[in-house]
């Protein structure tokens, strides 16, 4: 989830493009850079600052040419550390071209390979260059920009948002997508091309909607679309009610809701280029085959929401790959005596690749054992990320309000790509059951979407409950995570008492505290232990608990699911039981945030709480 900025006129666009990029930091902020068009070519400058890059780049400026055609770019590394070298736009071996793209390029190892030095001129550790050197190649065979990106891009495999500028064309910015959004705008004889409505926010008056597999030509005085085989397509107009600050959320009242709403996406992209013909590709994660046979023993620590997805991850592992595994609290781990050898693989995740318990947890394990160590982090070259002997990157993009949300979906599915990458190479299933499970993974975007789409009868029953003050989450097996992680989100955002528990541990003590007015939220979606669990309902009815029961969508309507619940939402089957928490906790997130709101609550910052933790 990067940024793309571009601009063309008859005035210096670099005032524009740093202002672009200033509003898009929220989608990047790893490394900031612009390219002009200059008269000898493409001036450039590019910094990796961290949230300090936009206004590094800033100051680096001083010396650029007035040029009236120029692109920008505000990343969040995907391929290759956020370094200077890396940051974009990426020029050609002519530096008369460059280019600044969002999103992978599955298949840029092969397409280097057919570049004129066989991928040579490649002088970065990023996919994105090779786009630059591919259309460049393309013009040097005698096309003009726009076909030669159109030609170039139908050898692509991936998801991408671009923007190619070129020297020998002056006043031309050239666009296209495949699933990362982009936009067009025009105002008083300026072109603008962005990847979202605030970079050109109050500067366009007019805004077009690229749709995948559509390049755009931008110039001046004119927008042109046309598909990949070059036939013009329409325009498509858009209205913007919204003031800058609606704008950076997408319309939505916070970002807590926008990035629920992202999680398809996440899902989506965390999956990107990594299942090629039913297998698991994971060419980033540093482990050999043989590495990953000799382990015998896993142990997963994380904090927070991130523990939850290791709860879920401990049972993938040992479900999928047979592989013996604990799972640990990260601030507990290092003041234990674990039994760790060379043989053991320390799964540490965290959504930052900064979080000091985690942190220490690796410190600990290096400091006394050879076991090797693998991080699930979003942060490309995270300080987790650096330490680890191996990586596992999710794709969810910066995530702004506290709470996590996208970023807990992405690493529920990253631990799920993990457990079947064991699976496959220790050879515990047969080739065609990973396959089987890969497809189902692909299928999840569009059930995380559709839990989404049971927003409205969610705020409904928030609505409802909304005098409550005390809250149990019940759950077994992969649905006890579920349950921990629906109590944890309550907790943040909403204040309100909420406790998770094993269904099962009800009868052991917390029983006690359930009367008339508590609200029990079951996560009853279908398992091998469903019909315990629907007991465990049972038992809470009966001492006047309000049940709220999530279900599977062939069981909204179950006559017995009805007499133990006051209210029932459904979701999609996931196709497997431990696949389900990807889904279920969709109407757990929006439940607390519904009663967060309910409440007139910060959701984005609710108190007391920091996005990431760096004290003990």
């Amino acid at each position: 989830m990067c940024g793309i900025i571009g601009a063309t006129g008859s005035e210096p666009v670099l005032p524009v493009l740093l202002e672009g990029l200033a509003r898009l930091e929220y989608r990047g902020y790893d490394s900031a850079g612009v390219a002009l068009l200059a008269d000898d070519g493409v001036w450039r400058r590019r910094r990796a600052g961290g949230n300090k890059s936009v206004a590094e780049l800033t100051e680096a400026v001083g010396d650029a040419p007035p040029a009236t055609t120029g692109i920008g770019h505000s990343r969040w590394a995907t391929h290759g550390a956020p370094t200077e070298p890396n940051a974009h736009p990426h020029t050609d071996a002519t530096g008369r071209l460059a280019l600044a793209h969002n999103g992978i390029i599955e298949n840029y190892r092969e397409l280097a390979r057919t570049l004129p030095q066989g991928g040579d001129e490649v002088t970065s550790d990023t996919d994105t260059e090779v786009l630059a050197h591919l259309v460049a190649a393309r013009m040097h065979h005698g096309l003009g920009l726009a076909d030669a990106v159109r030609a170039a891009l139908a050898e692509v495999q991936g998801k991408f948002a671009l923007a190619v500028v070129h020297a020998d064309e002056p006043g031309l910015i050239v666009g296209a997508r495949r699933g990362s959004p982009l936009i067009a705008g025009q105002a008083d004889g300026t072109g603008l091309l962005a990847s979202d409505i605030p970079a050109i926010h109050g500067r366009a008056d007019q805004f077009f909607v690229i749709d995948n597999d559509r390049v755009v030509e931008v110039r001046p005085g004119s927008v042109r679309i046309t598909d990949l085989s070059g036939r013009e397509v329409e325009l498509v107009g858009r209205e913007v009610g919204w003031d800058l600050e609606a704008a950076e959320k997408g319309g939505y009242p916070d970002f807590m809701l926008k990035e629920i709403h992202e999680q398809p996406a996440a899902v989506r992209d965390t999956l990107l280029g990594r299942i090629v013909a039913g297998r698991l590709v994971l060419d980033q994660m540093r482990l050999s085959d043989d590495d990953v046979r000799q382990v015998d023993k896993v142990f997963v620590v994380a904090t927070g929401s991130s523990y939850h997805a290791g709860m879920v991850g401990r049972l993938s592992i040992e479900h999928f790959a047979q592989l013996p595994t604990e799972l640990e609290i990260a601030s507990e781990f290092r003041y234990r005596d674990p039994v760790l050898d060379s043989s053991s693989l320390v799964v540490a995740i965290s959504q930052s690749g900064e979080t000091l318990d985690t942190m220490e947890a690796v410190a600990h394990t290096k400091a006394m054992s050879k076991a090797r160590v693998l991080a699930v982090t979003i942060v490309v070259d995270s300080s987790l990320g650096r330490d680890a002997d191996a990586t596992l990157y999710t794709r969810a993009g910066p995530e702004v309000a506290v709470a996590s949300t996208k970023c807990h979906v992405a690493q529920l599915v990253a631990m799920h790509v993990l457990a079947l990458y064991l699976a496959q190479v220790r050879g515990k299933y047969y080739p065609e059951e990973v396959a089987h499970q890969l497809a189902c993974l692909q299928r999840l975007p569009d059930r995380v979407q559709a839990a989404i789409d049971t927003a409205p009868a969610v705020t409904e029953v928030a609505r409802r409950v909304e005098g409550a003050r005390d809250f149990f989450f019940i759950g077994r097996g992969v649905g006890n995570a579920m349950a921990l992680e629906g109590a944890l989100k309550l907790k943040e955002i909403s204040y309100l008492r909420a406790e998770g528990y094993p269904a099962g541990e009800l009868k052991h003590g917390p029983i006690a505290l359930i009367e008339p007015g508590v609200v029990v939220v079951a996560i009853a979606t279908r398992s091998r232990l469903r019909d315990k669990l629907l007991a465990n309902m049972q038992e809470v009815k009966a001492r006047g608990a309000v049940v709220v029961a999530l279900v599977d969508d062939e069981d909204a309507d179950d006559a017995h699911v009805r007499a133990l619940s006051d209210h029932v939402l459904s979701v999609p089957d996931a196709g497997h039981e431990l696949f389900q928490p990807v889904v279920d906790v969709v109407p757990l997130q929006l439940f607390a945030y519904a009663l967060a709101i309910a409440r007139g609550n910060d959701v984005d910052r609710p108190r007391n709480l920091a996005k990431t933790v760096t004290v003990e």
